[in-house]
């Protein structure tokens, strides 16, 4: 069988452009691997309707309302190899089926790459996480630690200062925050701590201390902590599509690569900040996009 569309990623910009897609009457099929990125979340923020679902529970729902539509499909397996054909594309997947398509939709996210520090996968999730507008509300007023060694931590100390003003900035031994910006903070009452981070501490997966490399340690309730972000998709060696210095697939407006019937959504596209919503959104513009361009082709 040939599919109109193949979208590789069952998070929110995959299966929000799968629904788009079902309600144009295209024929699809959502190939998804159940990873999610955000599967250790306690819960998903800023999504009306839907806030404070699990992530768990949100993929739920969104397949049940999905999969209503006749000519929606949904394999959960892992994809190996896509490649172009005069056709299309070809799919291939981890138990050796070939999945033929005439266009692509990489829906793949990212994943987080984090400092190698003890401990900070056991809080990751429930008092640690990286998007203050998903989480800062449930920290709100708590003794927080800001975690980066990038120089957007000084804007991420401004934002955070909205929710808390109980803060420690960590640059984890890096020298990232200029003198201007150090004196910025302090004025509004905000730590800094330049030494390297040695572990997290706490019990039931609720951060309660900090400690560095020299032997001090700080009392924290919950934080944030920038991760390096690294996309998930891996097919650009055999696809050869154009990528951005952070790695996301280079698209157009309307969610085109720079490979003919090749398009990319959400956090594949590298689409900021990372949140549910725009996702979920970039995937409803790419499937009005492959359903327009499909349309064209059939009216040729």
């Amino acid at each position: 069988m040939m599919y109109d569309c193949a979208i590789v990623g069952g998070g929110p910009a995959g299966l929000n452009a799968a629904l788009a897609l079902g309600r144009a009457r295209r024929s699809v099929v959502v190939i998804d691997n159940n990873q999610p990125r955000n599967r250790v979340t306690h819960a998903s923020h800023g999504f009306i309707t839907r806030d404070n679902v699990t992530p768990a529970e949100f993929r739920r729902i969104a397949y049940v309302e999905v999969l209503r539509y006749p000519s929606v499909r949904h394999w959960q397996v892992d994809v190996t190899l896509i490649r172009k054909t005069e056709q299309g594309f070809e799919i291939m997947t981890q138990s050796d089926e070939v999945i033929q398509a005439r266009k692509v939709i990489l829906a793949t996210g990212l994943r987080e790459v984090f400092p190698d520090i003890e401990g900070l996968h056991d809080f990751y999730g429930t008092s640690l996480f990286n998007c203050p507008y998903c989480d800062g509300w449930e920290l709100r007023d708590q003794p927080l630690v800001i975690v980066s060694e990038e120089a957007g931590i000084f804007h991420t100390a401004k934002i955070l200062y909205n929710w808390s003003q109980d803060l420690v900035v960590c640059t984890n031994g890096l020298d990232i925050l200029t003198k201007e910006q150090q004196d910025i903070l302090v004025s509004k009452g905000l730590r800094i701590m330049n030494k390297p981070i040695k572990a997290f501490t706490g019990k039931n997966r609720m951060l309660e201390e900090v400690h560095f490399t020299d032997g001090t340690w700080i009392k924290r309730s919950g934080g944030f902590i920038t991760p390096t972000f690294v996309p998930k998709a891996t097919f650009g060696e055999h696809l050869g599509y154009e990528t951005t210095a952070y790695g996301g697939i280079v698209t157009d407006p309307a969610g085109r690569s720079s490979v003919a019937g090749l398009y990319a959504a959400g956090d594949a596209a590298y689409v900021r900040p990372s949140q549910v919503i725009y996702a979920a959104a970039a995937g409803s513009k790419v499937a009005m996009t492959v359903n327009a361009d499909l349309i064209d082709e059939d009216f040729l």
